[in-house]
């Protein structure tokens, strides 16, 4: 098994977490449920920026809590997407392979293959603000990629985004997951997006993270915290 969360206990403030879970191995998992019930809470603990008050997290049988956010096999996507302005497409995709401005031939040629990938072997001298939000979106994802990480945590990377830009995006991300053997866990808001590519799905809700239940049974037949969230 790849991802478990055994007698987690996550705690801040008068906010308080619990998770006793296991993920199978290269599998596509939503997390959802109401606003502020700890869905990136959840995220920041597996990703180790944020200690657990009890519990442990490991990664096929090995624990993380000892393991700083760089050495985790874990790569994070966001809504915002967290490009740098003043750098290009190509220099921001980089950074998953070195902070320096420069970059060697073999780095360079590591950000062509991936930009070739998603669809930007065009836009890698280019800005962020010369890009469009799909294009920005890609460019996120290629940075992801280079990070060679097989734990992938997407929080809500696409909200942003139109109906059919949206869809092309997950559908990237379900096809390039698939490829890399990643686990994926998705934050969304969504019911229709969870759907289209996470056949399992976890369920944050009442100070508890529930699951893996499979993703049409889950949202044909929610419990009440989760009917209420989604207007049923």
């Amino acid at each position: 098994m790849a991802l478990r969360l055994e007698n987690l206990i996550l705690q801040q403030g008068t906010f308080r977490l619990e998770a006793n879970l296991t993920l199978p191995e290269n599998s596509f998992t939503a997390v959802i449920g109401p606003s502020g019930t700890g869905k990136s809470t959840l995220f920041d603990a597996i990703a180790g920026f944020l200690p657990s008050a009890s519990g442990n997290i490991s990664w096929d049988g090995t624990p993380l809590f000892d393991l700083p956010p760089g050495k985790r096999p874990v790569a994070m996507l966001f809504q915002d997407n967290n490009l740098f302005p003043h750098l290009t497409i190509g220099q921001n995709v980089g950074l998953a392979l070195t902070q320096k401005s420069r970059l060697s031939e073999e780095q360079r040629q590591a950000v062509e293959r991936v930009l070739i990938r998603v669809g930007l072997e065009e836009m890698a001298n280019r800005k962020p603000s010369q890009l469009s939000g799909g294009q920005i979106s890609r460019a996120a994802l290629a940075r992801l990629l280079l990070q060679d990480k097989c734990l992938w945590l997407l929080d809500e990377p696409f909200s942003a985004l139109g109906p059919a830009l949206k869809s092309e995006m997950l559908k990237l991300v379900r096809e390039v997951a698939e490829e890399k053997n990643a686990t994926v866990l998705m934050i969304t808001h969504d019911p229709q997006d969870a759907r289209a590519v996470a056949p399992l799905s976890l369920l944050v809700a009442e100070n508890s993270a529930a699951g893996p239940f499979k993703t049409d049974e889950l949202l044909n037949n929610p419990p009440l915290a989760l009917a209420e969230y989604l207007g049923h």
